[in-house]
């Protein structure tokens, strides 16, 4: 690397692999044509022929027959070598020119293209089903960030457009009641702030920008299911929380959200009376778990794999009396993930949903001091 910080291109690897194998080539003919030349002469130093014609001469006369022959073996052995390592190496290297043609396409935006390397499992072909790992995952996390973009986009511009449509609806009619206008710009107003701070929790969530601290997962529990009763009575919905101290390692306010979020998905996607949702929290050597079960409607198995995507809500996106932002699972899958644990989504045969979320333990992962 010179001083502008560009780095100088050196010789390929195809190339030195050549010479590097010429090279050896080369070497084992000079030490095989010396050992050649060794066997041709006796102890005391005569050559093993000519003895008739004395020692100096006999050695003479097979130098002048053996270095232009052995010169010449040596000439074909390096253009045999040269030729040789170069076939070799470019059939050897073939696997990696696929994998450099692909990152290329991956660096240019296309993230669709497959390595898909045949053949014996080698470090190629783990190096190649590595990278086309990755680029699964890459692909599935820039639409899933596109669907994210154009969703919030949406969601956002939807309080503004009721907001501007209200606003020009008053002074049209300057007649009409101003305590309801007032009312209905209050209720967007909070929404497009309940919005705002759903994605900021999210955007916190995914940075890890949390202090670890023992908590109590059972109490996090009952606190949200107090928060949430007046909702559940509401409905029709009874709820049953148990469970013994759980403890667990992790921010009390983002454990609080995550439970909240998941009982609040319980109580509105329920069936319209005599509901219930079970919260149960249990703890184990390594991690501790909370389960949360509500009777409910049926759910696909594709319905079930978008539900933690960002404004999913349910069956449907339409906005229904506390249907919330549709950031819940989102958010709570982040969440998990941010403490380093899981969230499973089970569909129940009799309809509803099993949500399990598993956490470490702070028995099992100590804080310092």
């Amino acid at each position: 690397m010179d001083r502008t910080g560009t780095r100088r291109r050196g010789l390929s690897v195809r190339l030195r692999f050549t010479l590097s194998y010429a090279g050896f080539l080369m070497l084992a003919g000079v030490v095989l044509l010396g050992i050649v030349w060794f066997m041709l002469r006796n102890p005391s130093g005569d050559s093993l022929v000519g003895h008739d014609i004395g020692p100096v001469p006999g050695r003479f006369l097979i130098a002048r027959k053996y270095f232009p022959a052995a010169g010449a073996l040596l000439l074909l052995l390096l253009v045999f070598g040269l030729a040789g390592g170069w076939l070799l190496s470019g059939r050897m290297l073939a696997p990696l020119a696929r994998i450099t043609g692909a990152a290329r396409m991956a660096a240019a935006g296309s993230l669709s293209h497959r390595i898909a390397l045949a053949g014996r499992e080698d470090e190629f072909r783990e190096c190649a089903d590595a990278f086309d790992t990755m680029l699964a995952r890459l692909e599935a996390h820039v639409a899933e960030q596109q669907r994210f973009a154009a969703n919030a986009s949406h969601e956002l511009r939807t309080p503004l457009a009721i907001t501007r449509t209200l606003l020009d609806v008053a002074r049209n009619d300057p007649t009409r009641d101003g305590g309801e206008l007032d009312d209905r710009l209050r209720a967007v107003n909070t929404r497009a702030i309940e919005l705002t701070e759903a994605l900021l929790l999210l955007s916190r969530a995914d940075q890890r920008a949390f202090a670890r601290t023992p908590v109590d997962l059972s109490l996090i529990a009952e606190e949200a299911a107090e928060t949430l009763l007046p909702l559940a009575e509401k409905r029709g919905i009874t709820m049953h929380t148990s469970g013994r101290i759980t403890p667990a390692l992790g921010s009390p306010a983002l454990l609080l959200q995550l439970t909240t979020n998941l009982l609040h998905n319980a109580i509105v996607h329920n069936i319209p009376e005599h509901g219930t949702v079970h919260i149960h929290t249990t703890t184990g050597p390594q991690a501790v778990t909370l389960t949360v079960e509500n009777t409910g409607d049926a759910l696909t198995p594709d319905l079930l794999a978008t539900l933690t995507e960002p404004f999913r809500r349910g069956t449907d996106r339409i906005h229904t009396d506390q249907a919330g932002v549709g950031l819940g699972l989102a958010i709570v899958k982040s969440i998990a993930n941010a403490h380093d644990g899981s969230l499973t989504l089970t569909p129940r045969p009799e309809g509803g949903l099993r949500v399990t979320v598993r956490l470490p333990s702070a028995a099992a992962h100590p804080g310092p001091g």
